[in-house]
């Protein structure tokens, strides 16, 4: 009897051991499994760090506050197309954990709700799209990349012979690359999917990105590909020596003054996640958004060229237009890695799955941060599942109130 407990007390012993190697791995699993089931997203959200392997950015030694403004009211209610809209039962419906809203540089609104919080680093997903973007603003201005017209292939080699090969930065930029992509999240073969096998066993990035193939040719076709964006990974790496965190953190989440910690989830190699692993928190993302509002200037300083704040934020060619047109995915404009929503009002917005935002409207000098956990999202394909352009009639509704 006495052997027998030996035994199984070993056999604890082993199992609880090799349940705290592989736990990572589980939570993984569980996690991605159950990306646009409908079920809830919150917590998940907040724990990126903790189920994958991460490069951090630490906060400013010299951390700035975003002073506060006139205390701003939430409207009752606001109006999309034909339909009026309750405005707490649209943030409720999208499972909205952060709502800050910047007038002029000061805080007119912000209030957290499930398991958002000040200080919460929340993942992001394809808002990091934008973050990597301004790497190669900054990649640019050091020298380090001559010109947005050479071939990405030029800068990083293990692109070459892939469909990223003789690709222009700018195009890569512009989601314009011809890479052939499949980014149905309901469809588990489309390309994202496999993809996100790649992230569950914290293989190679860069190897799936210089496994990918030309669809179309490039500069022609607006479709947004997330393979665009892990490429410029490997572009800022490539030319900086470093890593996008280390990078970033010297060259754009310290100077801005960033109050709190933030994480990229990355592979086994420790290449970051540029597609979709930044978790940050609501105010550090507004800091990004007032610096574009801002033409790139930073408390009277420069950080970003204006050349490049006006480019990536506004139409640079016919199938990068707002609005219905044949040559391109979506009918919403887009920019550096920053999308163009459909209108006149010339504003733009960094968007990730799940309704994340970080919203800039120049003309209202405003800036709106909204961090979600929306868990109906593109579990159809039904506008209901998405409320993007919903959520920017919000926007819009709130900036217009801002002056009043």
């Amino acid at each position: 009897m006495k052997i027998v407990f030996v035994v199984v007390c070993a056999l604890l012993v082993v199992l609880l051991s090799v349940g705290a190697v592989f736990m990572p791995e589980l939570n993984r699993l569980l996690y991605q499994r159950s990306l646009f089931t409908g079920a809830e997203q919150h917590q998940h959200f907040t724990q990126q760090h903790e189920y994958y392997p991460v490069n951090e950015m630490a906060p400013a030694a010299t951390p700035h506050e975003l002073p506060p403004g006139e205390p701003f009211a939430l409207p009752e209610s606001f109006v999309h197309g034909d339909r009026v809209i309750n405005t707490e039962a649209f943030l409720t419906h999208t499972d909205t954990a952060a709502l800050l809203v910047l007038h002029d540089g000061r805080v007119r609104f912000e209030n957290y709700w499930l398991s958002g919080g000040p200080e919460v680093p929340w993942l992001t997903h394809s808002v990091s799209k934008s973050l990597v973007a301004t790497a190669v603003a900054l990649a640019l201005q050091e020298g380090l990349i001559e010109d947005l017209g050479d071939s990405i292939s030029n800068y990083v080699p293990a692109l070459m012979g892939s469909g990223f090969d003789g690709v222009s930065i700018r195009d890569v930029l512009q989601m314009s690359s011809g890479l052939r992509w499949n980014e149905d999240y309901a469809d588990p073969e489309s390309d994202l999917n496999r993809f996100g096998l790649t992230m569950l066993t914290g293989s190679s990035y860069d190897s799936f990105v210089a496994g990918r193939v030309r669809q179309r040719p490039p500069g022609e076709y607006m479709h947004y590909v997330g393979m665009n964006s892990q490429a410029l990974t490997m572009l800022v790496r490539a030319v900086t020596g470093r890593s996008l965190a280390d990078y970033l953190a010297e060259r754009l989440w310290q100077p801005l003054g960033a109050q709190d910690r933030a994480y990229w989830s990355t592979d086994g190699e420790g290449v970051e996640l540029g597609l979709g692993g930044l978790s940050a928190s609501a105010r550090d993302l507004a800091k990004l958004g007032e610096l574009y509002r801002l033409g790139g200037s930073w408390h009277g300083a420069p950080l970003l060229d204006p050349a490049w704040v006006t480019a990536a934020t506004t139409v640079q060619a016919p199938h990068l237009a707002r609005g219905e047109r044949a040559n391109a995915q979506h009918t919403m404009g887009y920019g550096y890695h920053w999308w163009l929503p459909d209108g006149d009002d010339q504003d733009y917005s960094a968007i990730g799955i799940y309704n994340q935002f970080v919203y800039v409207s120049p003309a209202h000098e405003a800036v709106i941060v909204k961090l979600s956990a929306y868990r109906d999202y593109a579990t159809s394909h039904e506008p209901s599942a998405y409320l993007e352009a919903e959520t920017f009639s919000l926007f819009r509704t709130l900036v217009a109130g801002l002056a009043k």
